[in-house]
């Protein structure tokens, strides 16, 4: 815990400040979550008035995203005594925007969602400072997201929720983190700050992740008038991939019935999005957040419907079924927000014990909710450890893959292998194995910029019961006789 000894002492029989009620008023609330011990607690919580002085000063929480979902988080952290907040959304506001949300108004139609959003939360509630990002996720670096105690999700796209994740589980297998200062908070925000220092990441002799190295998220989304909330702790809980199987797949359609046969107002519009526009943009990719590019899709399906004597297109609905936008209702945003801020707040403080760990909400059943416990996936390539070898540092990417075939454990055939998104090499196709060819004989060492671990990710064939089969399977390197290799990171290797 911090030491509070710097902080001034109140003189008795001063007279009471007036301002000073006026916050505790504000925070009554709130008070009663962080003064009172209880039998649900977490187990590092520890009641007092300094617990909510941390959570403003030190909590810093990111939103991912400023739609529907997003307004809803900001305004709920913000209420909930979340200071240091920060917003990142790469969309504009449209006029189909503003019947659910809320912090949107006429005016603000073609203006960056996040910075609008910061500012009117920032002046309607006093105290908050929310820094806004209007640009893509993937434009931050890690040390951006690094630099969060807390990610909240406020996403409407599997691509994107699968992004983050990828980017907090991370953070697991990072090695060399930059770290902020410790705060008082008792759960999740003292994980992992010590001094603005760098450090190893490392993972116990039992595969568990270390906490200083566990970003928390908590994810929701909506549907009409279904929703989900969900808590997300890297290496301990399931994270999004290892439930990416709760997600229907997107509807898609024949190419035969979208050239031939349209029935529906979606068949016109994928008709324009798939096929038109190639023949019309030869090698000119489509980018579905170029007003431009959206708006001439939108046209030829208004054209394609007409001829065909189909009703019902419109740039709504274009936009939805191109960008796969799912309907949203504002009260099921409002609900499934305030779950989140719930957990954030649990996670911050410790003030209960978080969800566990997946939250449905059904509102066609009058309010109904149900909270089911998934299992992480001890094989996921985005959140388990991975398997533990030991190498040479002259070693080269030939003989790497060699040794793969030949582990007893791994019996790997035919191996592609990538570092951190980059191929160092593919199989297939043959123009991917052509361009990765000459790395076969560097040094794996050298390959990964000479560091004295890191993780890789292997992709390959392997025998399942007597079936050939592909698999992936994620590894954690460890050069022998490198400085910064302790005892840990062989432990119970190969």
């Amino acid at each position: 815990m911090r030491s509070w000894s710097t902080r001034p002492s109140k003189q008795k029989g001063a007279m009471a400040d007036p301002a000073a009620q006026v916050s505790s008023s504000r925070w009554r609330d709130l008070d009663k979550l962080l003064l009172r011990p209880g039998n649900l607690v977490g187990q590092n919580f520890e009641p007092g008035p300094e617990l909510r002085d941390d959570l403003q000063e030190f909590a810093k929480v990111l939103v991912v995203g400023a739609g529907g979902l997003g307004c809803e988080l900001l305004k709920d952290l913000a209420l909930s005594g979340f200071r240091n907040l920060e917003v990142i959304d790469m969309d504009r506001i449209e006029v189909s925007n503003l019947n659910r949300q809320f912090l949107f108004r006429l005016q603000d139609v073609g203006k960056p969602k996040a910075e609008v959003a910061a500012k009117r939360v920032m002046e309607r509630v006093c105290g908050v400072n929310i820094v806004p990002h209007f640009c893509r996720i993937e434009d931050k670096d890690l040390g951006f997201y690094n630099d969060f105690n807390i990610i909240a999700l406020g996403l409407d796209s599997i691509e994107a929720r699968s992004y983050i994740n990828t980017v907090a589980c991370s953070f697991l297998d990072a090695f060399a983190c930059f770290d902020l200062e410790v705060s008082a908070i008792a759960a999740v925000i003292s994980m992992g700050h010590h001094g603005g220092q760098y450090r190893s990441i490392e993972y116990d002799s039992e595969d568990n992740p270390c906490e200083d190295t566990i970003k928390p998220m908590v994810d929701g989304g909506t549907e009409g008038f279904k929703g989900h909330a969900r808590v997300i702790l890297p290496g301990i809980t399931p994270c999004f991939e290892c439930t990416i199987w709760l997600f229907p797949p997107q509807v898609k359609f024949p190419l035969c019935t979208l050239a031939e046969t349209p029935r529906t107002a979606a068949h016109c519009i994928e008709y324009a999005h798939l096929i038109k526009w190639d023949e019309v943009h030869s090698g000119k990719a489509f980018d579905p957040d170029d007003p431009e590019h959206m708006q001439w899709v939108y046209a030829e399906a208004v054209k394609r419907a007409e001829l065909f004597g189909i009703l019902g297109v419109t740039y709504s609905l274009t936009q939805g079924v191109v960008k796969n936008i799912i309907p949203a209702i504002a009260s099921t945003n409002a609900i499934i927000s305030a779950a989140c801020a719930l957990e954030t707040l649990k996670i911050a403080t410790g003030c209960s014990k978080t969800l566990s760990n997946y939250l449905t909400y059904n509102g066609l059943e009058g309010l109904h909710t149900k909270v089911t416990e998934f299992v992480r996936d001890k094989d996921c390539l985005v959140c388990s450890p991975g398997y533990l070898l030991e190498l040479d540092t002259s070693v080269t990417l030939q003989e790497f893959i060699a040794l793969l075939e030949g582990h007893p454990k791994l019996l790997l055939l035919k191996a592609s292998v990538q570092h951190r998104g980059k191929n160092l090499y593919m199989q297939a196709p043959p123009v991917l194995e052509e361009m990765t060819r000459s790395n076969l004989n560097l040094p794996l060492f050298d390959l990964v910029g000479k560091v004295p671990k890191d993780v890789i990710h292997v992709n390959g064939m392997t025998y399942k019961n007597d079936k050939k089969t592909s698999c992936g399977r994620k590894l954690r390197i460890v050069f022998k006789g490198i400085d910064g290799v302790s005892d840990m990171d062989t432990a119970g290797g190969a």
